[in-house]
């Protein structure tokens, strides 16, 4: 194939360990290859032996932003010449009920199994599961290649809220922050945008923070409160897929473009 034995690199988001859990209570004995088979590394990893892939390989565990700073990191990649192109995807899987029963126990999960993202009715999140993987390239390769591009990603950004008011809880500000950081590496004048796809995951506490967030983005950059742009949030139809959820996000919005 025309793909094997190239620079390609993979960066896969991921931060389940529900396989571990079902090893754990299996009743065989464990052997050579169980190590490889649960070991998140290799989810990257596997995927590069397999293609005889030369770029980065990297599984990365950020919790719910894992897939986005999976694209983050092969945007930096591409930009620094890593890698030709980069395979960028995210995956979650309900394996096991205990983290189900802690989040439910943590009051996280909408009891009615329904999620209601801006709405005064919301009342927790809806656990899901699937993959999503895409490619990536410098546009200047896509073009040559004469490959279908379906969008342009013009920038990217990633930060931390540090202490707010929970270690799952996040800041508004940072998230500010974060924006803006965005939209400058992109190049993007703020007022020019008409659309936020959002990570809001239908929760009381969550959702209200990062709307005021991207508000006072706007606001600090010197935009009116009268600014119009649309927000949405795949949640509300796919529910939450925790580390693949920032890369479901993306594939909704190219899908919409």
């Amino acid at each position: 194939s025309e793909v094997n034995n190239t620079d390609t690199g993979v960066f896969i988001g991921a931060s389940s360990t529900d396989y571990d859990r079902l090893l754990e209570q299996s009743a065989l004995e464990s052997a050579a290859h169980y190590s490889t088979g649960a070991s998140a590394a290799l989810l990257a990893n596997r995927i590069s032996y397999f293609f005889d892939w030369h770029g980065p390989s990297l599984t990365l565990d950020t919790a719910c932003s894992s897939s986005l700073v999976a694209v983050h990191q092969a945007i930096k990649a591409l930009r620094a010449g890593e890698c030709q192109r980069a395979v960028v995807g995210g995956v979650n899987l309900i394996l096991h009920p205990a983290s189900s029963i802690a989040y439910g126990e943590a009051g996280m999960l909408a009891p009615d199994g329904c999620c209601k993202t801006f709405d005064a009715r919301a009342n927790g999140y809806v656990r899901s599961e699937g993959a999503v993987v895409l490619l990536l390239a410098p546009l200047s390769v896509a073009i040559a290649n004469n490959n279908r591009i379906h969008a342009l990603l013009t920038g990217s950004a990633t930060n931390h809220g540090g202490m707010a008011a929970g270690v799952t809880v996040p800041n508004p500000e940072q998230q500010a922050r974060l924006l803006q950081a965005a939209w400058r590496d992109a190049g993007i004048q703020p007022r020019a945008l008409s659309y936020i796809e959002t990570h809001c995951t239908g929760t009381a506490l969550g959702d209200p923070i990062e709307i005021q967030g991207i508000k006072q983005a706007f606001a600090d950059d010197g935009i009116s409160s009268e600014k119009l742009c649309g927000l949405g949030a795949v949640k509300t139809q796919l529910g939450h897929l925790e580390a693949a959820a920032g890369i479901v996000g993306l594939l909704k919005t190219v899908l919409c473009l």
